[in-house]
């Protein structure tokens, strides 16, 4: 079991030696990104089951990577913490994963490198995508509250954790003293029903489904880093960039175009997640969605790599200019 991504990332200094034998596995291996059949490229993208990808399951279905000579072939994992190894073994071709696994990544020389943005804030204290959130009753009414107890986030030491911390400290908390424990998104609203942890960090479409069963919000975690927050990207090899340069270029052209697509129409995007999430048909209108801009927000990258520094995620700065596409 994946536990913790540091140790899986260490894992990785000997995966980026060899990740060049394993970048290409399971698609086309040619320099040019062409596939012997017929010229449709196969490419495995390991994603996380959550509002965050609406896009690309949205360009699939519009077209987007098909009249590109892309086949998606979608592979959902709990996190960045496992998709990052997978991307570098050569198990998925690109993959989908926080900013923050993605810094921790560059900064430990794991050849990684976005190729499109992700996902955003809202910009919205209090109406954002995601949220710490409280069972039904909770005594916990702030952030500082969390001190001594139990926080679900979906992989240890990542953007939920690096943002909750943040929360905890503009509180006036000392996020030290909160215990992360790790889960799936999807199990985060009974884990609360059931009192196995205090409060979760919980994105869509799991916010909407602890707050129909009567949970509370008690901060905006992502916006509290900064209100452009930069969530996530989609990412490669840079061993498989090196080797197919122009699959990665309609690759990154689709998605972008998928990003669009979805920016422009919430309410598609915001029906597609019952197509690959469990959130029931009722909750979908409540639901909150995020942005889907066509660049990521450097200066909120930035930040959260400030706040990398201060809870020791990094034995030396990530280098940002390395990492974006």
């Amino acid at each position: 079991m994946r536990r913790r991504l540091l140790t899986g990332l260490t894992a990785l200094s000997v995966l980026a030696a060899t990740a060049a034998c394993g970048s290409s596995s399971g698609g086309e291996d040619s320099s040019d990104g062409g596939s012997p059949s017929g010229g449709t490229t196969t490419v495995k993208v390991g994603i996380i089951p959550i509002v965050d990808v609406a896009p690309l399951y949205l360009g699939r279905e519009k077209g987007f990577y098909g009249e590109r000579g892309i086949e998606l072939e979608l592979s959902p994992a709990q996190g960045g913490a496992a998709i990052v190894p997978g991307v570098v073994s050569g198990q998925f071709h690109f993959g989908f994963s926080n900013t923050t696994s993605l810094l921790i990544a560059q900064s430990k020389d794991v050849p990684v490198k976005a190729v499109a943005n992700g996902v955003a804030s809202t910009g919205e204290d209090g109406a954002d995508f995601a949220a710490v959130v409280v069972g039904k009753d909770s005594p916990l009414k702030s952030p500082k509250r969390l001190e001594g107890r139990k926080v679900a986030v979906n992989t240890l030491n990542n953007i939920c954790d690096t943002s909750v911390k943040e929360s905890v400290r503009k509180d006036g908390g000392d996020p030290s003293e909160v215990e992360f424990v790790e889960m799936p998104f999807d199990q985060m609203p009974a884990a609360l029903d059931g009192g196995r942890v205090d409060a979760a960090c919980a994105v869509e479409p799991a916010l909407t489904t602890v707050k129909a069963a009567g949970g509370t919000e008690i901060a905006s975690n992502f916006y509290d880093v900064s209100p452009d927050l930069t969530v996530a990207m989609y990412f490669t090899s840079r061993q498989y960039t090196q080797k197919n340069p122009d699959v990665v270029r309609r690759f990154r052209e689709a998605t972008v175009e998928s990003l669009a697509y979805a920016q422009s129409h919430p309410e598609e995007a915001r029906q597609i997640l019952s197509t690959y999430t469990r959130i029931p048909a009722g909750l979908l209108k409540d639901m909150t969605l995020p942005r889907w801009p066509a660049e990521p927000d450097r200066a909120s990258l930035e930040r959260l790599a400030e706040l990398g520094r201060a809870d020791g995620l990094f034995d030396e700065a990530p280098d940002l200019d390395e990492l974006l596409p």
